[in-house]
């Protein structure tokens, strides 16, 4: 006989923490990533996808504004920042206005008199960035959404120079707290891999050495020293780095002329990979560049912020879907089930575009206070144009300024532009790292001057080493690491002191 199984119910209670995003959250977010020149794109495709959206006619727009005080209060400040001039000639002889003629006139100005775009806003020179030719090899790759999202954040995770010096770790822990996206270290590393065969050759290497390896491995690359020059690369770097010539010559029984032609070849790798994309390897052309941003003098001598919406248009849930819901809500009790699915799908439409239109409102709002922020904190430099006069400021400021996160602040910083009277600068030249001088705080940017000065005048036959940089920095008051002095070395584009003489 089979023993009896006593059942038992057991009531258990557990706890666990999720994190998830409301879709309000996450079109801003989006839409906080866009520069004014994507943004009407992204909103005409939301208007394409979803039937419920349409735009408010300019006659309708206005009677709305004249008799809904109340509904306009929120964006009143908004609309009337984003407003533009009524044609690109007014807008551009103003700005020429206080010049006598084209001598007097910077460059940046005069290249707006032919410029054709709808958004009535400039046409300046500018360089294709490292980031942007990255993010358009993406595509190149069969990749799933998720592999695309990882390999765009390794992206912008990159050094000016294309390296990348962030651990794997803090990457994964800042794309759960900024995406919401929990990868692994193992995913991230798959997704760098990738990243790693994208043009240029080096790109994304975690440090000089892989970078140098990775174009000597190049399939490319040739040399009858190759097999040579990885071994020293892989397993001499330090004898490499250190110019031993004569160690390197002994060890692989090299001659004078040999072991001249591989450190030459070896020396003639690109260190930075990044910053290749945007020398004079490539062509310096015309390029459409629309400030999201303009920062003037107003005729009192106030500074006045004007966000730049383009030309996107004003938004509204379109009459029919509306007089469908109505419909329903009236006679609920005696519709057919055809009619009742299409309330549930003209109630979707509804909502979203409702989340649409809130969100593209809250983008505005969320752009001018940190505009008005970054302004507040750099008015010296808006008001003089001198860039000695730029304070410290991190992203960190203007979130604890604004009360937003410091994510929220980097996806309105980046890609971003504004247009001062001293020129068109993108919203990451305010920001710099925060130093002391005898109990004040001073700039990265004024600490890379001072570098780029010491080693322009420098002996070349006695190059300036970091650390003699360090010292003479430290006399003057900055007691800096020679570490960061390297850091800014790099950046500012200069190699160390013994391949400069």
């Amino acid at each position: 006989m089979a023993p009896e199984l006593s059942q038992e119910q057991v009531l258990q209670q557990t706890q666990t923490q999720t994190q998830s995003i409301l879709p309000l959250q996450y079109s801003l977010m989006r839409l906080l990533e866009l520069p004014v020149s994507d943004l009407e794109s992204r909103v005409k495709n939301e208007m394409l996808e979803n039937s419920a959206l349409e735009e408010v006619q300019k006659e309708e727009n206005t009677r709305s504004e004249e008799s809904n005080d109340e509904d306009a209060d929120g964006n009143e400040e908004a609309n009337e920042a984003s407003s533009n001039y009524e044609s690109l000639e007014q807008y551009n002889e103003d700005r020429r206005a206080d010049y006598l003629g084209d001598d007097d006139t910077p460059d940046y100005l005069l290249n707006t008199a032919n410029n054709d775009s709808e958004y009535g806003y400039l046409l300046v020179k500018n360089t294709e960035t490292f980031y942007d030719r990255l993010i358009a090899q993406i595509g190149e790759y069969d990749l799933t959404q998720r592999q695309k999202q990882i390999i765009e954040y390794l992206i912008g995770s990159l050094d000016n120079d294309g390296l990348l010096r962030k651990d794997l770790d803090t990457i994964s822990d800042e794309l759960a707290i900024n995406y919401y996206l929990d990868a692994s270290v193992k995913e991230i590393e798959e997704c760098l891999h990738t990243l790693q065969t994208f043009e240029p050759i080096g790109i994304a290497a975690q440090s000089l050495q892989e970078c140098l390896l990775m174009q000597l491995k190049d399939p490319d690359y040739h040399s009858e020293w190759k097999e040579i020059e990885q071994v020293i690369i892989e397993k001499y770097f330090d004898d490499f780095t250190h110019k031993r010539l004569t160690k390197i010559k002994e060890r692989f029984k090299l001659n004078d002329e040999s072991v001249k032609n591989v450190y030459n070849n070896l020396t003639h790798l690109n260190p930075r990979p990044g910053s290749g994309l945007s020398d004079s390897t490539l062509e310096r052309n015309f390029q459409n560049i629309i400030p999201d941003f303009r920062v003037y003098h107003n005729d009192r001598g106030e500074l006045e912020i004007m966000l730049n919406n383009g030309n996107v248009p004003t938004l509204q849930v379109s009459r029919s879907f509306k007089e469908t819901i109505e419909e329903y809500n009236r006679n609920k009790d005696n519709l057919s089930r055809e009619q009742k699915e299409t309330y549930v799908y003209a109630k979707q439409k509804v909502e979203a575009a409702q989340t649409f239109i809130t969100a593209i409102k809250m983008r505005n709002e969320t752009m001018l206070n940190t505009m008005r922020s970054i302004v507040s904190m750099q008015k010296d430099y808006f008001e003089e144009g001198d860039e000695s006069l730029l304070h410290p400021m991190k992203l960190r400021d203007i979130a604890e300024r604004t009360g937003m996160d410091v994510s929220t602040i980097s996806r309105v910083s980046n890609s971003k532009y504004v247009d001062t009277e001293y020129g068109i600068l993108p919203l990451k030249f305010f920001f710099s790292n925060r130093f002391t001088q005898e109990g004040s705080d001073v700039s990265s940017l004024k600490i890379k001057s001072i570098i780029k000065h010491l080693i322009t005048s420098e002996d070349k036959e006695n190059a300036l080493s970091d650390q003699a940089i360090t010292e003479i920095l430290k006399k003057q008051g900055y007691n800096i690491a020679r570490r960061t002095i390297a850091k800014y070395r790099e950046e500012l584009g200069y190699p160390i002191a013994r391949m400069r003489k």
